[in-house]
Formats: structure tokens, C-alpha cells, sequence
């Protein structure tokens, strides 16, 4: 199922922000950029306060990129690039991964391959070695290939009893179709099997070039030592990428999809239309979508569902961006007695929104938090700031974003909102409900 991922910047934070280490404030942290000496460009932040050097890194073109019949290619092939590499094998390369205590990982979403590393800085140069063998040499040997499979089999299989995972299918499904996005990233029991070395090998090699790489760099060196680590990783690679084009998607709204399961709560979740980052009208639909249903219990939708009513524990819901897509989500759960009502109150309150504007003592409280959150979630550790760097890069954002981010926040004026509210929800949204008897509740909403 998609999901809010404007807020964690998903598949390159989530994983990564358990793994860093605290940095001074982020007045402190002055993002900038270098180009190593083969040319490759780069985000950078110096900083001796500890000995260590992250460096987080991604390549343009994930999940999307897997052939209709490899589905899963890219999310298998990120599971072994730590089991072995050059002349180790897997048992071999974990031992040496311990020996210069170096820690790595690697994930795909659909529109990025996604990597980081972190090591101290007296053992840069054997960290370095170590890494640039995973990136350049990955060796994708059968058993661990048939080891890391039969993982993610299991896992399918267990999720196979999941019915929020099975309509999380014919949710994307339904919005996209037969895009690329409608796939499964981890792949299928179907696709798995059929995936061999000489696939991920040519998938390996299309998509791991130079001309299609974002770095982030953070910790304990300078410039010259920065653009050397660089080029020993990454300047073996081939210039160009060889992708193939992902047409935009057309999602389908408009839509209720109802699928009856035996659950104790029904979830409810709706799919609006989007708004690009590059649309003037992003940080308004931002600052709008977290008064609606942000992370906040004091959300318009929290409020009315939740506190006024009883309806759920929570509503949550924001912008979601991909390379191809956009759309404005909202998920909740409730009573399978109370879902007509809990979607009548959601429409209600958009409606509100849309039609009267926000409240400005919200507003104002909506943008304080949302200028004062995102250091504390973007910058407060070295993976953090690394994979914050990387996302600015993909995203095409100037060097500066975090102060101009801040500049647009508290620009968005109350009629900006009722703006973009009423040119996001005169679309009539895709509906999906999961529960008990929810094909009739489908048919008693409005």
C-alpha cells in the first residue's frame, strides 16, 4: 500500500536513523558541496565531534526498474550485497566487516537504490576497500542468493494471512493499475524463483553508475580526504546508467474498492490528488495536509474522529511523492459499525477546510511545529544528515533547502490553504475499506 512518506523521507531514513549518533545542534551543521577529483559531486558536513564517517548514497531507478517477469529483482539484489563481494565470500566478508568495524546496508524503493556505511575514521581506508568491493564486486554466489530467497519467501508467505496486506494490494493496484508502482517491491512467490545470478548481475550493472548517484558525506575529514573516499567507492563505476523510462502514472480516482475480512476494526483509506514539491503550491499543501492529519493528536481529523466522536485511536495521513506519482493519503480503523460515520466525518471536515479555510491559531501552531520538527527528525544524527543530503539531491533541492524550507513554511498565509484545499479535494478520492461486512458499509457511503 502507498504511504505518507513526505514526513521520513521513507526508504532512505527509517532504516538508517536507529544506526546514527547524536551531532551538535543543527545551527551547528553547514551543509555544503564538493566535487571529488574524478568529478563526482556530492553533499558534505565536516565534523570532528566524534571519530566517525557515515556516508549515505543512492542510485536513480529502483523497484520500478524490475522487468515484469523479475518483480523483486531490485529488493532481493539490495539483501546481498553485503554477502560477499571480490575474493570473499559471505562468511568471509561478514568476518572482515567486523574486523574494521565497518556497518553497511542497502534498500530499494521504487524510485532509488539506496546504500550507507558507517566506520571509524582511523579505519577509513580499510572501511573504504571494504565497501567499494560491496558496490563494484558484489559476487552474488548461489547460496546466498537461494538463503536470502527463501528469507523473503517465508516472509510473503507469512504475510499471505495478513489481510491488511492483501488489500494493501488491490489498493495500489487500484490507483495504478498496471504502472510499475503497483507492483509488489519485495516481489512475488511467483516472480522470486524465477530471479538468477545472471539477473542480478545485468540489474547490478545498469544501474550502478556514476550519472545516476547522490552522496552525503558527514564526519570526521576534510574536503581532500572527502573527494579521495569518493572516487576509491564509487569512480570505477560506469558514467551513465542504462534505465528504462517509467511513464508517469495515471492514478485512478474515483474508486471504491471493499474487500470483507473477519477483523475486529475496519480500515478505511482514502487517496486524493498530490502536488509535486517543484508546484508552487507544495508548501501550502504540506502545511494543510499536517492540519488535517499529521502526526499531531491536535490534527482537524484527529480531533473530530477521534476526541469529539470515538470513532478510531487515529487518523493519519500527508503527501505522497514518487518520482511518477503524487497524492494526498488518509488512512484510519474503526468499528465496522461506525465506518459510514467515520467517513462521513472525515469528508465533512475537509469540506470545512475547504470551504471556510483553516483556523488561524492552528495554522500558526501547525507551521511552529513543522519548522521546529524537521532538525530534530532530519538532522539529528550523521546518518540522518547523510541520507537528508541524498534526499535533497534526488529531490533536486539547492544546498540551502533547510533554510528555504523554513522561509516557505512560514510564508503559507490561511487563504494559500483554502487554495490549494479546494483544488486537491474537488476530486472525488479512491476509497478503500477493509472489515467486516464492508462491501455493505461500500454501499451505504455516500
Amino acid at each position: 500500500m502507498i504511504t505518507t512518506i513526505r514526513h521520513a523521507l521513507p526508504a532512505l531514513l527509517a532504516p538508517l536513523m536507529l544506526l546514527g549518533f547524536a551531532l551538535p545542534s543543527h545551527a551547528d551543521v553547514a551543509f555544503k558541496s564538493i566535487t571529488s577529483p574524478g568529478g563526482i559531486t556530492a553533499g558534505m558536513v565536516e565534523d570532528y565531534t566524534v571519530p566517525i564517517v557515515t556516508i549515505a548514497f543512492a542510485f536513480q531507478g529502483g523497484a520500478a526498474q524490475d522487468p515484469d517477469d523479475k518483480v523483486g529483482l531490485a529488493s532481493l539484489m539490495s539483501s546481498l550485497l553485503d554477502e560477499g563481494a571480490g575474493d570473499l565470500d559471505s562468511n568471509a566478508f561478514q568476518t572482515r566487516l567486523d574486523d574494521v568495524g565497518l556497518e553497511m546496508g542497502f534498500s530499494a524503493n521504487f524510485d532509488s537504490f539506496t546504500g550507507f556505511a558507517r566506520m571509524l575514521a582511523d579505519q577509513r581506508d580499510d572501511a573504504t576497500e571494504l565497501l567499494a568491493l560491496a558496490v563494484n564486486e558484489p559476487r552474488f554466489d548461489q547460496s546466498a542468493i537461494d538463503r536470502m530467497r527463501a528469507q523473503v519467501l517465508a516472509g510473503l508467505a507469512s504475510r499471505s494471512q495478513d489481510p491488511g496486506y492483501a488489500a494493501g494490494r488491490m489498493w495500489n493496484e487500484a490507483l495504478f493499475g498496471t504502472h510499475p508502482y503497483a507492483r509488489p517491491q519485495e516481489g512475488t512467490a511467483t516472480s522470486l524463483p524465477g530471479i538468477t545470478a545472471d539477473d542480478l548481475r545485468q540489474f547490478h550493472k545498469a544501474l550502478f553508475a556514476r550519472g545516476n548517484l547522490k552522496i552525503g558525506i558527514v564526519g570526521a575529514l576534510d574536503e581532500e580526504a572527502a573527494g579521495k573516499m569518493i572516487d576509491a567507492i564509487f569512480g570505477a563505476l560506469p558514467a551513465e546508467p542504462q534505465l528504462s523510462e517509467i511513464p508517469p502514472a495515471k492514478l485512478s480516482f474515483g474508486q471504491n474498492v471493499a474487500v470483507d475480512y473477519p477483523l475486529p476494526q475496519t480500515s478505511i483509506n482514502l487517496a486524493y490528488p498530490g502536488i509535486r514539491e517543484s508546484d508552487p503550491d507544495f508548501f501550502a499543501a504540506y502545511v494543510m495536509s499536517e492540519m488535517l492529519a499529521g502526526d499531531s493528536l491536535l490534527s482537524e481529523l484527529n480531533r473530530e474522529v477521534r476526541e469529539k466522536r470515538g470513532l478510531s485511536y487515529g487518523v493519519s495521513g500527508g503527501l505522497v511523492n514518487l518520482d511518477q506519482a503524487d497524492a494526498l493519503t488518509i488512512g484510519t480503523s474503526t468499528r465496522p459499525d461506525q465506518s459510514v460515520e467515520a467517513i462521513e466525518v472525515i469528508k465533512a471536515t475537509i469540506a470545512t477546510m475547504t470551504e471556510d479555510g483553516p483556523d488561524p491559531a492552528a495554522l500558526e501552531r501547525t507551521k511552529r511545529y513543522l519548522v521546529g520538527a524537521y532538525p530534530i527528525n532530519q538532522l539529528r544524527s550523521s546518518v540522518a544528515i547523510a541520507t537528508t543530503m541524498v534526499v535533497q539531491q534526488l529531490l533536486d533541492l539547492p544546498i540551502d533547502y533547510v533554510e528555504e524550507r523554513q522561509k516557505q513554511i512560514e510564508a503559507v498565509t490561511g487563504e494559500d490553504i483554502k487554495r490549494v484545499a479546494q483544488r486537491i479535494f474537488s476530486t472525488e478520492p479512491s476509497l478503500l475499506q477493509v472489515g467486516p461486512g464492508a462491501e455493505q458499509a461500500e454501499a451505504a457511503t455516500p
